[in-house]
């Protein structure tokens, strides 16, 4: 399937408007982890996860082309999706804000890949890297999954500029 073109007018309306009226959709909070060739770990809070395909199991997610993690995550073969339990909104925060070691203190487990697993987790996505597209301002990252896992349990949102429980 080939691109669609793109529009030739400018929209109506700013990126604040635009921001406010995507604030009202109510998302899950993720911390997508990995690791560099070199060991180091790093990760970053996300909230535009979503599900792509059941055969293979696909999954997607996006970063500003901005991003301090841009380079780690293009370097990185695989990743984590770790999403966020109701009573993790200070994880999230921590993985939100730049910042130094940002596993400092903080528990987790290593996948079969080596990669971080954050304790108390709601689900949990192991992924290698499938493709990449870069749309806007963003990279759209596809995921295989290779291994999950789920605890259910109440959901940490995103609504309004918020952390909320769901």
């Amino acid at each position: 399937m080939s691109a669609l073109p793109a529009c030739g007018s400018a929209p109506e309306f700013d990126t604040k408007h635009f921001r406010q009226a995507l604030s009202q959709f109510a998302t899950g909070v993720t911390v997508i982890t990995a690791r560099l060739p070199d060991g180091e770990f790093f990760g970053v809070t996300i909230n535009s996860f979503n599900s792509v395909s059941l055969e293979p199991p696909l999954v997607l997610w996006s970063l500003a082309h901005t991003a301090s993690s841009m380079s780690a995550f293009t370097a990185a073969s695989g990743y984590v999706i770790n999403v966020l339990a109701g009573d993790q909104i200070e994880l999230a925060q921590r993985f939100a804000r730049g910042g130094p070691d940002r596993f400092d203190a903080l528990p987790y487990t290593l996948s079969e890949q080596g990669l971080p697993l954050l304790a108390g987790t709601v689900a949990w996505f192991e992924c290698r890297h499938r493709s990449r597209y870069s749309e806007g301002d963003h990279v759209i990252f596809v995921g295989e999954v290779d291994r999950c896992h789920a605890h259910p349990h109440r959901t940490l949102g995103f609504h309004r500029g918020r952390f909320i429980a769901l």
